[in-house]
C-alpha cells in the first residue's frame, strides 16, 4: 500500500513518531498493559489507540481520575518506558512512511513531533537507524499544550524556519490530524497496523 500525499509543494515534513515512523504502538501497548497490571488498572486497546499522541504523564493522570487511583505519575512513567525499551529489538519502521523519508531526505528539512518523551523518541529512531535524518525533535516537555492543540507542530515549524502552510504532517491519530489542521498544515493519515497490507 502507498500513502497518497495531498497536492502541493511542501518545504518541510513533520512526522509523529509512534505509529507513524515507528510501528511501535503494539509494543507500547504491551508495555502499558504490563505496568498498569501492577496497579490493577484497566486500559483497553481501543482507548489506547484513541489517546495516541497524548503524553505519558497525561495518560497516567487521566487514568487516575477515571479509575479513582493514585498511581505515582513519575514512577509509572519510568517503569513504562523501561518495559518499552526492553522490546526495541522487535521494532520496525512503517514502510509506507519510511519510503517518503528516504525519498525527500536531504531535499527538505524533517522534524519529529511527538507526545512521547525525548528518550523514547531517540531510542526508537536510533533502533531504526534513522535518527540522523531529522533536523529537530519536538517531544513531551517541549510544549505546554499537547495535541490536538497546534502548539507542538507550530513549535517544529518555527524551529525549522518554515511557514506552517508549507509543512506537510504525517500522523496516525485523529488527535494529531486535528492538531495539524489547527496549525494550518496539510496532513496525511497513516493507517493503523491492521489496515496496512504488506506489499
Amino acid at each position: 500500500m502507498k500513502l497518497k500525499l495531498p497536492a502541493g509543494s511542501f518545504k518541510a515534513y513533520l512526522f509523529d513518531c509512534d505509529g507513524t515512523i515507528a510501528d511501535s504502538m503494539p509494543l507500547h501497548y504491551i508495555a502499558w498493559r504490563n505496568v498498569l497490571a501492577e496497579w490493577d488498572c484497566e486500559f483497553g486497546e481501543e482507548i489506547f489507540y484513541a489517546w495516541g499522541g497524548m503524553p505519558v504523564a497525561e495518560i497516567i493522570s487521566t487514568l487516575n481520575q477515571r479509575h479513582g487511583l493514585k498511581m505515582p505519575v513519575e514512577t509509572v512513567s519510568q517503569r513504562k518506558e523501561e518495559l518499552y525499551f526492553a522490546t526495541l529489538s522487535e521494532l520496525k519502521a512503517v514502510p509506507e512512511v519510511l519510503e517518503h523519508i528516504e525519498d525527500q531526505y536531504g531535499r527538505i528539512p524533517f522534524a519529529v513531533v511527538s507526545g512521547s518523551t525525548r528518550d523514547s523518541v531517540v531510542a526508537s529512531l536510533e533502533s531504526l537507524a534513522i535518527l540522523d535524518r531529522f533536523d529537530t525533535l519536538v517531544c513531551a516537555g517541549d510544549y505546554e499544550r499537547s495535541k490536538p492543540d497546534p502548539e507542538p507542530f507550530l513549535t517544529a515549524a518555527r524551529r525549522l524556519g518554515v511557514a506552517p502552510e508549507s509543512c506537510l504532517v504525517f500522523e496516525d491519530t485523529d488527535m494529531g490530524v486535528q492538531a495539524a489542521t489547527a496549525a494550518g498544515m496539510a496532513s496525511v493519515k497513516v493507517p493503523p497496523p491492521w489496515e496496512r497490507v504488506s506489499i
